[in-house]
């Protein structure tokens, strides 16, 4: 099929995705944790839901390894935590223990070290149970929610999607509550029963890691002599914490592990109107397939609609086209223009003027969502430029001192938190990185790059201390240089950079470099471990192939063999019926934690490239920032 031939196609179905009130969401699809600690919720409150049960039990034996194992991301290596939780889930649902596919489970868990080995968010699962003693847990009692805010450790200090886990999970862990567990399923032949199970801490600071580790030693020996009145004082701060940002069917932080937490803390707390709402929200993600069942994480149409708006006006879409139409007022609607959010605690003085990943998480915009909805408004047409002012004195408010920005928080820099105990996960704190700070780069420089020069100056010089040796950058929302790369190469050329630096030809040498046989581009979510970084590329995939071909083209050299064949490969893999689709996850949560796919990165994304590309060769330039 002809390009254009695609793109006209690939145009159609695109608006034909547009929801009736103007915006865009596709799936967002997350590992099998996010399906089992549904299921091990509904256990916990004796709630039963056979026909659900059943279809996610089929999602979760979809999603297992052929070593029997769960992986973190789809094609990746099973994972103890993830397979533990899987297991639990479908043993709860009614799996036979003796089964071959739980036999095979149950074997490549304990060669994984058994249940002993599991993170700490897994292991208070199971703690609830009665599977794991709470002595077996790092401590985070509730008092921390009385600490002053200069102490070293508060909740403000901690980044927005933590503070909306935490504070429900202090609750839960002062009250150490048994699971109903109706059918009494237990997990007890996962265990090896090793006294000392080899769990890597993965801290970046053994000084630190043992200073905490000491401390934590100490508060559980001090912890049942706290003052009674301090707990119920930090009891309810908690709860008001709590109920002040419940968001109601949108649920509390508008994510899963938060929404999850809310719901089993306000049950705990006996506020049964609050905990209905908090576990409907829960259920609201639920995602009915053909066969099967699944959670989403939580829903994306600020940035669907944003992305997949900005790729329509590259296929030549006007303000003119209701479409666009559509989604500029959906959007305009979205903005938080009235609620100070908890960004605010370091921005007293500063304007609201966000917007969220979300449908509704007034407490919670982010700097990505609102750069790329404002930069589509502008690019549009959209007449009312005050609300465009506005984002941009957000995002200017929002840029942290070494000139970067993080995605929900400024200047989250302490480090020295994801040395406890607790933190396991080390993705407790929410820095500035590449990709975010180009976003806001890109805003800037497009909507008034004279009026915001100095702020754009300093970040990019944050991009610049952020390149990798070899090149590329760091992506922490998408995988991974790849994503990091084209965010990257787009700000700096936005910016006024010169495109034939030494520096920038050595990125565009990387990204050749990175090119499969078959034209297209392909990186595995395990290069966020850093002795994998430099590892060969995966199947080519179509979300990242763009990615690739939009960086070749800031350079505007259409002629490039690399970016012939990145095209080519578009074409090649395009399906009228589901435009292109790929076989692994393109995202990330929490690097080495957490890992999601967008559905939509497989459409919007390769339009895109292919209609950039065809401006391009017909002469078609523009000084808009992510069209380039």
């Amino acid at each position: 099929m002809e390009i254009n031939n695609i793109l006209n196609h690939s145009k159609k179905v695109l608006i034909n995705n547009q929801k009736r009130d103007g915006h865009w969401v596709y799936e967002l699809e997350a590992d099998t944790t996010i399906p089992s600690e549904y299921i091990l919720m509904n256990h916990f409150l004796g709630i039963k839901e056979k026909n659900f049960e059943k279809k996610i039990a089929v999602y979760l034996k979809m999603e297992q390894n052929s070593d029997g194992g769960w992986p973190l991301f789809r094609k990746g290596k099973s994972n103890i935590s993830t397979s533990v939780k899987a297991y639990y889930a479908l043993k709860l649902i009614g799996e036979k223990q003796n089964a071959p596919h739980m036999v095979k489970a149950k074997k490549k868990i304990l060669d994984l070290g058994g249940a002993d080995n599991c993170n700490v968010f897994t292991k208070i699962s199971l703690a609830l149970f009665k599977q794991v003693s709470w002595k077996k847990i790092p401590i985070m009692p509730i008092e921390i929610m009385s600490l002053p805010d200069w102490f070293p450790f508060h909740i403000s200090k901690i980044s927005y999607w933590s503070r909306t886990v935490v504070v429900p999970l202090l609750i839960i862990m002062d009250k150490k509550p048994e699971a109903k567990n109706p059918n009494k399923v237990f997990i007890d032949e996962l265990f090896t029963k090793n006294k000392s199970p080899k769990i890597n801490h993965g801290k970046d600071s053994f000084f630190y890691f043992y200073l905490f580790s000491l401390i934590d030693k100490i508060l559980k020996i001090l912890e049942p002599f706290f003052p009674k009145k301090l707990k119920n004082k930090s009891i309810n701060l908690a709860k008001n914490f709590i109920l002040e940002r419940l968001n109601g069917i949108h649920g509390l932080g508008a994510i899963f592990p938060a929404m999850t937490n809310c719901t089993l803390a306000l049950y705990l707390l006996g506020l049964k109107k609050e905990y209905n709402i908090a576990k409907n929200s829960v259920k609201n993600l639920i995602t009915h397939k053909k066969d099967c069942i699944y959670c989403q994480p939580c829903f994306s149409p600020v940035w669907d609609t944003a992305l997949n708006g900005y790729s329509l006006l590259e296929t030549g879409l006007t303000l003119k086209d209701s479409s666009i139409q559509k989604a500029c007022k959906w959007l305009e609607k979205k903005q938080i223009l009235n609620v100070k959010g908890d960004w605010a605690l370091k921005n007293k003085d500063l304007l609201p003027g966000g917007w969220a990943f979300q449908y509704k998480n007034d407490f919670y915009p982010d700097v990505d969502d609102t750069a790329v909805a404002a930069m589509f408004l502008d690019h549009a047409g959209h007449q009312n430029k005050k609300i465009i002012e506005r984002a941009c004195s957000w995002i200017i408010g929002m840029q942290s001192k070494n000139g970067g920005w993080g995605s929900f928080d400024k200047d989250n820099t302490y480090y020295y938190l994801n040395n406890i105990p607790f933190a396991d996960h080390g993705a407790l704190l929410d820095p500035p990185t590449a990709d975010v700070t180009a976003r806001c780069i890109c805003m800037l420089s497009q909507i008034d790059k004279k009026k915001y020069q100095n702020e754009i100056k300093k970040g990019v010089n944050f991009l610049k201390n952020e390149q990798e040796e070899n090149g590329s950058w760091f992506g922490r929302w998408g995988t991974n240089y790849i994503y990091g790369t084209w965010s990257a190469l787009h700000a700096l050329k936005a910016a006024g950079e010169n495109m034939e630096a030494d520096y920038i030809k050595k990125t565009i040498l990387w990204i050749k470099n990175k090119q499969n046989n078959d034209g297209g581009w392909g990186e595995d979510c395990a290069t966020y471990w850093k002795e994998k970084k430099n590892m060969t590329s995966i199947e080519s995939m179509p979300s990242q192939t763009a990615w690739a071909i939009l960086s070749l083209l800031t350079t505007e050299n259409i002629n490039d063999s690399s970016l012939t064949k990145g095209i080519n490969f578009l074409i090649k893999n395009f399906n009228k019926k589901t435009l292109w689709k790929e076989n692994h996850f393109n995202a990330v949560g929490f690097p080495k934690v957490f890992y999601i796919t967008y559905h939509g990165y497989s459409k919007y994304f390769p339009n895109w490239a292919l209609s950039r590309y065809q401006n391009l060769k017909k002469g078609k330039k523009s000084n808009r920032i992510l069209g380039l």
